[in-house]
């Protein structure tokens, strides 16, 4: 069983313009790679496959443009690894899965440092404190006896290093031994995700919005300000009285602040994940909510988004699977907040605005806790 890990390094300066070097070096290779292809398409000539291109790169390219030697001088396989994900983009459009392949923009897209064992006889080691990555030698940790060490026995097989708002972290995908999974015999759970409250469970239990909280709408304030700052450099600059320098300075304390929200937003979800599966109910079920569609509605967009549905479902997914909890997913269609759950009946013309459901059989309940109600005891869905 493969699991990952990922945690905070404290990299030196030396390491740091390597990480840096190497991150901007599979930046320009992966849109080097989109436009030689758009080229050929221009041109009337064959797709070329992400292998073929890395022959042509290091075989003809390289050699007849000495001026970009400078792409050898990182990771082999970062470089590799950034064209194979060019390719995959590529085939995913092919295959109508996705988009055309947009090319990855210097401080705005993550680009990744990719390392990954030699052979099959190397190591990456890992130990209590820091763990020693390819091309760059030992890195400590940030915290500390977080990632499995390899005196205990675990194997990590690949890893990527990234940045982000001036910090430095470090995924690594590690071969864990197969878990014996147990069978709860407890009743099943439904949660019911919504904007008023994030989520409200089947047994009463209520998770309030944490971006309504004092400690958001703070930061929110503050990013506001820092954000409107830098706007006034931008047209200074114009002006000549402002520098880039400056710029940089004001952009890394925008993506601070955005990076210290978005950190909030993901360990409340984390921690509403752990606390639900403690519980330990043998399913749990929640709605296949159309979040694609929801954010077309403007006025509530914003308050979607940093939700992160999506992200909770996933993490949800994973959890479950590791506690051998079955997970259920009901059709988006479903009336879970529109029929009642006493008798059964559906009431057509429900307004966003009613917050208690109420029904001509006398039941009267919270909307989102008769909607919870109705998912854990839904008997069409599907097991995710």
């Amino acid at each position: 069983m493969l699991k990952s890990f990922k945690t905070e390094i404290d990299p030196t300066l030396e390491q740091k313009v390597k990480i840096n070097k190497t991150i901007g070096t599979c930046r320009y290779v992966y849109n080097f790679y989109l436009a030689h292809n758009k080229e050929l398409y221009s041109n009337g000539e064959k797709f070329m496959s992400g292998k073929s291109f890395s022959l042509w790169l290091n075989n003809e390219y390289l050699p007849n443009n000495p001026e970009y030697a400078w792409i050898k001088e990182v990771s082999s396989k970062s470089v590799k690894k950034s064209i194979e994900d060019a390719n995959i983009a590529f085939h995913k459009f092919f295959k109508h899965q996705s988009s055309f392949p947009k090319f990855k923009k210097k401080g705005k897209s993550d680009v990744k440092m990719y390392f990954v064992k030699t052979d099959k006889k190397s190591t990456i080691w890992c130990e209590r404190h820091r763990i020693k990555i390819p091309t760059l030698g030992w890195v400590r940790l940030k915290e500390k006896a977080y990632l499995p060490t390899t005196k205990s026995g675990y194997v990590i097989k690949s890893g990527t290093v990234s940045m982000k708002a001036g910090r430095y972290y470090v995924s690594v995908l590690v071969e864990m031994p197969e878990i014996e999974k147990k069978t709860f015999l407890n009743e099943g759970v439904g949660v019911d995700l919504g904007l008023k409250d994030f989520a409200v469970l089947s047994t009463g239990k209520v998770y309030k919005n944490i971006n309504k909280s004092a400690r958001i709408k703070k930061l929110e304030k503050q990013l506001k300000r820092e954000q409107r700052c830098l706007s006034r450099k931008y047209e200074n600059l114009k002006k000549g009285e402002s520098t880039q320098k400056n710029i940089q300075k004001q952009k890394l304390k925008v993506q601070r602040i955005h990076h210290r929200i978005d950190n909030i937003r993901t360990d409340y979800i984390n921690k509403t994940i752990s606390e639900i599966v403690k519980t330990k109910p043998s399913y749990i079920t929640i709605e296949d909510l159309n979040v694609s569609g929801m954010m077309k509605n403007r006025h509530l967009s914003k308050a979607v988004a940093s939700q992160k549905f999506y992200e909770f479902r996933n993490k949800l997914k994973v959890k479950c699977e590791d506690n051998g909890i079955e997970l259920r997913v009901v059709d988006r269609f479903y009336p879970s907040s529109k029929q009642c759950h006493c008798c059964g009946r559906i009431k057509k013309e429900l307004k966003l605005s009613e917050r208690t459901y109420k029904c001509n059989c006398g039941y009267v309940e919270d909307r989102d806790f008769n909607a919870s109600l109705n998912l854990r005891d839904a008997k069409i869905y599907r097991i995710a």
